[in-house]
Formats: C-alpha cells, structure tokens, sequence
C-alpha cells in the first residue's frame, strides 16, 4: 500500500497534465466547448491526485529518499524545486478555473498559458520525484512529512 497510492496519485498528475495538454489544444482551435469540457476534467483528476497525496501522507507517512548519500543534496533541492512549482500550478490552477466560469476572460487568457507551462512542470517533476523515490533507488523510510523531506 505504501507504494501503491504514490503510483496511482503520479498517474492521476500525469493524466491532469495530458487533459491540461488536450485543453490547451482546443482552445487554440478555438474549439471553446470542447476546451470547458478537458479542463474540467484535467481539474477532477488533479484533485483525484490531491487525495490520493494527502491520504498516503497522512495516513501513512512520507517517503525518505533511499538513493546515495551523494544524491540525495540534488534530491533535496529538486525536490523543493517541485514542491515550489506544484503549489504555484494549484493556486494558479484554482484561479483559472473560477476566472473560467466567471467568464473573467481578459485574465483567463493572460495567465492560461503561464498556468499551463508551471503545471507541465510540477507534474513533470512530480513523476521525476515518484521515479527517484521508488523506481531508480529502492525506497528510504516511510515517516514523518519533515523528516523525510529535510532528510
């Protein structure tokens, strides 16, 4: 379980980021129903993520890095790097989606493609962090979030 929800809450990110993509195409197509529609949906799988996240690491803990000690400085700062992004990518993220609907279209548009771009980045780096913690390196202890964020 405790590798489980980190892979399915990297595939609900992934897929968010691959509707974000699929939005973003429609709108330059001006296909704006359509657009509504993915980004919708790109909102609902992020949130699915957000759950997931959460649940995993208040119920079970976080994971350590489990990599070389020569690693894990690099580790560390990209690690804060993503977390910096992804928690940009959400504030922006809630904003575009109630200027959406509010039809506040002037800032809608200005801040759609800097959105975008900061969360193809925190979810890039998301599925990096998820790779490094669990696939490339063998997992470090599961505790406490600080711990093992600050090592």
């Amino acid at each position: 379980m405790a590798t489980f929800l980190p892979f399915i809450s990297t595939v609900f990110i992934a897929l968010s980021a691959i509707f974000v993509a699929v939005g973003w195409y429609y709108i330059a197509k001006r296909n704006i129903e359509a657009h509504r529609k993915v980004m919708f949906w790109a909102a609902i799988l992020a949130v699915v993520f957000f759950a997931t996240y959460l649940s995993k690491t208040l119920f079970i803990g976080s994971t350590s890095f489990g990599g070389p000690e020569e690693v894990e400085t690099y580790y560390q700062i990209f690690l804060l790097f993503h977390i910096t992004m992804a928690t940009i990518a959400a504030v922006l993220g809630i904003i575009q989606l109630v200027t959406g609907y509010k039809n506040n279209l002037k800032l809608h548009r200005k801040l759609g493609a800097t959105t975008s771009i900061i969360w193809f980045i925190s979810a890039t780096t998301g599925i990096a962090v998820y790779l490094l913690l669990y696939i490339i390196y063998d997992p470090g202890e599961t505790t406490h979030l600080f711990r093992a964020i600050l090592g």
